[in-house]
């Protein structure tokens, strides 16, 4: 009798777990990150070149990510509706993926190539995936260094991995998330990670910043492409390697801790330069851009 009611609970636990999968939604909120120094140390052979930057998290920023199962219903939908008026959406070829993108400034990208959208056909690839719908309300800036793309299609990936059932840990998910975009593995883990190679090979690393405030600026109307970033990037090894220069009173970065990317930028975008002197004029211990830009940060004593 044991034997007999053990077995009829274990396929009804499965029958329940088989629908969580079939009528299953999440939420999360994809935060975007700083970088705290960022070398350009070499080109190298594929292309791309070789970086050293420290990864943050910065909360203060984020989106709204919600992904839904089958037949489920959005928990965010109405609301979007409600708030943006016009949504984005597009349908996949094979017809089981649904992508809904809000944006106060619209939508000027092709929402199947929305790196969530991108993320779960990566995953497709190697795993036999339900069909699912997407919404992402766009909050964070585009453009702007803070990899706010980057840290959707990361949260993307997981939030697949958990709602089909795949059970990728955290070394799997970054391995796809590399294949998504340089500083996309850093959200796997989403805490302080020096990266290096591309940005995808990381380690982790913890910087001492209590008793300071850490505040992000946007410039409005300014989006910096990647590509004019590297343009005219002359790439170097420092004297100082980025490690020894963190360790170092948090006083004496100003002077050592460097945004390679700074030079070309300020040169094609000149009013940028004046608002990391903006926010050394309001006190800030630290300021610099983040990743290629156009967001700046400031390092604050509280």
């Amino acid at each position: 009798m044991w034997l007999k009611n053990s077995v009829v609970l274990a396929a009804f636990c499965y029958v329940l777990t088989d629908l969580w999968r079939i009528f299953a939604s999440m939420i999360s909120n994809p935060n975007v990150k700083i970088n705290l120094g960022l070398n350009v140390l070499r080109k190298r052979e594929d292309g791309f070149h070789d970086l050293e930057t420290l990864f943050i998290p910065y909360p203060g920023i984020s989106d709204c990510l919600e992904i839904i199962t089958g037949e489920d219903w959005s928990r965010t939908l109405a609301g979007l509706k409600e708030k943006y008026g016009k949504l984005t959406q597009a349908v996949s070829p094979d017809g089981k993926l649904l992508i809904t993108i809000a944006r106060a400034e619209g939508v000027d990208w092709d929402p199947l190539k929305d790196l969530t959208a991108r993320a779960y056909a990566l995953l497709a690839e190697d795993h036999d995936l339900p069909p699912m719908k997407i919404f992402l309300e766009k909050r964070s800036p585009v453009g702007a260094g803070l990899g706010g793309g980057s840290a959707d299609a990361a949260f993307a990936l997981r939030m697949i991995s958990e709602l089909g059932g795949l059970g990728l840990d955290d070394e799997a998910l970054a391995g796809y998330a590399a294949r998504l975009g340089s500083d996309c593995a850093f959200f796997i883990y989403n805490r302080p990670m020096l990266g290096t190679g591309r940005g995808e090979v990381l380690e982790p690393f913890e910087v001492d910043l209590t008793g300071y405030r850490l505040e992000v600026f946007i410039p409005e109307g300014v989006a910096v492409s990647t590509a004019d970033a590297y343009r005219g990037i002359v790439p170097g090894v420092p004297e100082k390697p980025l490690r020894q220069v963190l360790a170092q009173d948090i006083s004496t970065w100003k002077e050592d801790l460097r945004n390679d990317f700074e030079a070309t930028v300020f040169q094609k975008y000149p009013a940028l330069s004046t608002v990391k002197d903006m926010l050394y004029g309001r006190g800030a211990v630290y300021a610099a851009m983040s990743g290629s830009g156009s967001a700046f940060f400031g390092i604050y004593k509280d």
